[in-house]
C-alpha cells in the first residue's frame, strides 16, 4: 500500500524535527563516485559501506531521523544496522538504447538497512568518498527497506540473478539469462506474473524510454521526469546515464530519489529523503 504520509509532508516534518540541515540541494550535488561507471560492489566496498553505515555519527543522525515525527524519542530510537550492505542497480540507459551486449542495469550505490527500537526501517545509501581511497560515505537516508527486501526476494526467486529497479514506474525485477521476473506489483503490471524474456523486456523499455534518454529532445526541454501514469508526480531524469567524467548518484538514482533533497550535517553531505512506499500483498 502507499504510505498515508506524503513525501513532501514527511520531509518537511523531518527537516523541522531533526534540526541538522546544512542547506537544501538537488541530489545532483551529492558526492561523485570514484569510477566513471559508478561505485564498485566487491567485498571490500560492501565492508566499507557497512562501516560508514555503522559510524557513530551516522547512528546519531539516524536517531533524529527516526524521531522526526514523534514516533520515538531520539534517546530511545537506538538505531542499529541490520545485515550487510547490498548493491542497488537501476535500469541501464545503454540497455534501453539497444546497445549490443549492454547489461540490463547499472550499479548506482550500496544500501544498508537501519532499524529503530520501535521497528521503523530506513535505507542508507552509500558511495565512495571523493579523494579518499577505500572510504565510503552515507549520501542519503530513505524510509523503508526496499533495497534489502527486494535483493533478498530476487535471490530467492532467481538465485544468482541481478536485482534491479525501473524507477520510472517504481518496479523491481530480477534477471538471469533470458528471464526477467517481477518482484512487486508494479513489475507484475509491466511484465505479468510469470515475467518475460530479456528480449521482450528490452523491446518494452526501448519503446517507453528510448526517446527520453539523456541528450534527447525530451530531456533538452527539461521534461525528463519519467514515464508512466504517475510521471508528473515524479521528478528526476528519465533513465540512468553513462558518464565519462565520473558518477554522482547516477541519473537512475536521481529518478529514484524523487526530486529535491535536504542536505544534512552528517559528513556535511548526507541527504535525507522520506519516500512513499508501495507494498506487495
Amino acid at each position: 500500500m502507499i504510505s498515508t504520509s506524503s513525501p513532501a509532508r514527511s520531509l518537511a516534518a523531518a527537516v523541522a524535527a531533526a534540526g541538522v540541515l546544512a542547506g537544501a540541494a538537488l541530489l545532483g550535488s551529492a558526492p561523485r563516485a570514484a569510477a566513471a561507471d559508478g561505485p564498485a560492489a566487491g567485498p571490500a566496498a560492501l565492508a566499507a559501506a557497512h562501516e560508514a553505515a555503522t559510524d557513530a555519527t551516522t547512528l546519531d543522525t539516524l536517531s533524529r531521523f527516526f524521531a522526526r515525527e514523534g514516533a520515538v524519542t531520539e534517546k530511545a530510537a537506538a538505531p542499529r544496522i541490520e545485515g550487510a550492505a547490498v548493491p542497488v542497480r537501476t535500469l541501464s540507459a545503454e540497455f534501453v538504447a539497444g546497445r549490443p551486449g549492454a547489461p540490463v542495469a547499472s550499479l548506482d550505490y550500496l544500501a544498508s538497512t537501519a532499524v529503530s527500537s520501535d521497528g521503523q526501517k530506513a535505507s542508507l545509501w552509500t558511495l565512495p568518498e571523493p579523494g579518499k581511497d577505500g572510504d565510503w560515505q552515507v549520501v542519503n537516508i530513505a524510509t523503508g527497506d526496499d533495497e534489502a527486501r527486494y535483493t533478498a526476494a530476487g535471490a530467492r526467486k532467481l538465485p544468482g540473478g541481478t536485482v534491479f529497479h525501473e524507477p520510472q514506474i517504481d518496479a523491481w525485477y530480477v534477471q538471469k539469462g533470458d528471464r526477467v521476473l517481477p518482484l512487486d506489483q508494479d513489475a507484475v503490471r509491466a511484465v505479468g506474473k510469470k515475467g518475460t524474456t530479456l528480449s521482450a523486456y528490452r523491446t518494452r523499455v526501448h519503446a517507453a524510454y528510448a526517446d527520453k534518454l539523456p541528450g534527447s529532445a525530451y530531456a533538452r526541454k527539461g521534461e525528463a521526469g519519467g514515464y508512466g501514469p504517475e510521471a508528473k508526480e515524479r521528478s528526476g531524469p528519465a533513465i540512468a546515464a553513462a558518464s565519462t567524467t565520473g558518477t554522482a548518484l547516477t541519473a537512475g538514482s536521481l529518478a529514484a530519489a524523487g526530486g529535491a533533497l535536504a542536505v544534512l550535517a552528517l559528513c556535511g553531505t548526507t541527504a535525507l529523503r522520506i519516500r512513499s512506499r508501495r507494498r506487495t500483498g
